[in-house]
């Protein structure tokens, strides 16, 4: 079965490290994502890691074409910041992950990620957890 889905920042960061048995066969991402990955090169001092990041998001604009936040995404938006409310949670901490989803549920597609917890509370969001690469150091 071919899987599409939605891969949040932290896969795309992680991408080389992760198994693929744990990620769909298509892996889309969304312009919020680029955003992300935009602010990452302009926020440390450090040139090494400024390169990496500013590398890493230039083979993502070469390789992903990302789905865009449109009027349809924005009204998800909506349901996933009253989501959100209703379990307690706000959409302006997790702003990035809201609007991924809301692009996610907006497309019909689920969301692959390391940070589950990230989309805790938001109805109607098929989240697929991907192991993280270092989980088992992180104990």
């Amino acid at each position: 079965m071919n899987t599409r889905g939605i891969i949040d920042t932290n896969i795309v960061v992680l991408l080389g490290r992760l198994d693929p048995e744990h990620l769909p066969d298509e892996p889309v991402i969304t312009a919020v994502t680029l955003a992300e990955l935009s602010v990452g090169p302009l926020v440390t001092d450090d040139p090494a890691e400024r390169a990496a990041r500013q590398a890493r998001l230039q083979e993502c604009e070469a390789v992903f074409d990302p789905l865009p936040f449109d009027a349809a995404a924005a009204r998800t938006f909506g349901r996933v910041a009253a989501s959100l409310r209703h379990a307690g949670r706000t959409s302006k901490a997790r702003a990035f992950d809201a609007l991924i989803a809301a692009t996610a549920l907006s497309n019909s597609l689920p969301v692959y990620t390391c940070n589950p917890h990230d989309f805790d509370g938001i109805d109607g969001l098929t989240v697929n957890l991907v192991p993280h690469p270092d989980a088992a150091h992180q104990a």
